[in-house]
């Protein structure tokens, strides 16, 4: 027997991942066909190390992927699927949002309501440790282009969907038109109850300076916003 194809939904950190979750979750109900997976925490390590874990994750799942897995969701490499997948068909998703925006959820979300001791989160913990302000987080080589390190050796244009968090409604109905079979799904994303929908204050000039620094993101995401082939 064929297996069904295998939806791979790579949650970039602070992109309404949570949300889909919830949507994915109902969209594939049966026992084992969904899985979450978080344990890579690729952006906790090394540009290396990460790279390294997902080679050998990859191959080590290769031939093992379950034939009833229909759909995995969340912060992971790629490319760990497309070696582990081996022959099977499988669809790529993802989401992008605005990378400043990004990475200013991201920064507040790492330093709100943690002790800074889980010892699989080295990097949150040092942010913690060291008091890292938002400009020593943005600026800073650790997690520069974040959307480009978690696809290494995946080619954008290798996803059959990319959705835009700013139109998170709209997008999450067209995705669940061509991948979900046209499921219900939960009409919105997630927010920071502290922040609601006004977003994090940033000076234009710093905003000028984290776009220069990201300016390979911020370039992957205006040309998926503006809709143009990868």
């Amino acid at each position: 027997m064929t297996s069904a194809p295998l939806l791979i939904s790579l949650h970039m950190p602070k992109t309404a991942g949570t949300s889909l979750a919830q949507t994915l979750r109902v969209a594939f109900p049966d026992p084992g066909a969904c899985q979450t997976e978080y344990v890579d925490q690729p952006m906790q390590y090394s540009r290396w190390c990460r790279r390294l874990r997902a080679l050998r994750a990859g191959l080590a799942g290769r031939g093992a992927l379950p034939d009833n897995l229909t759909c995995v969701h969340g912060h992971f490499l790629p490319v760990k699927f497309r070696i582990a997948a081996g022959a099977r068909a499988v669809r790529y998703v993802t989401w992008l949002r605005e990378p400043v925006d990004r990475l200013a959820s991201h920064y507040h979300y790492w330093i709100r309501d943690y002790d800074g001791l889980d010892p699989r989160q080295p990097l949150r913990n040092r942010v913690l440790r060291e008091r890292w302000s938002f400009e020593r987080f943005a600026l800073g080589a650790e997690l520069r282009d974040l959307y480009h390190e978690y696809l290494w050796r995946f080619d954008p244009a290798g996803f059959d969907f990319i959705g835009i968090t700013e139109r998170y409604d709209e997008d999450l109905q067209q995705m669940a038109r061509r991948f979900l079979g046209g499921t219900a799904v939960p009409a919105s994303a997630l927010v920071n109850p502290l922040r609601g929908e006004s977003g994090y204050a940033i000076s234009p000039g710093l905003r000028r300076r984290i776009e220069a620094y990201h300016a390979r993101d911020l370039a992957l995401y205006r040309r998926v916003l503006a809709g143009r082939r990868l």
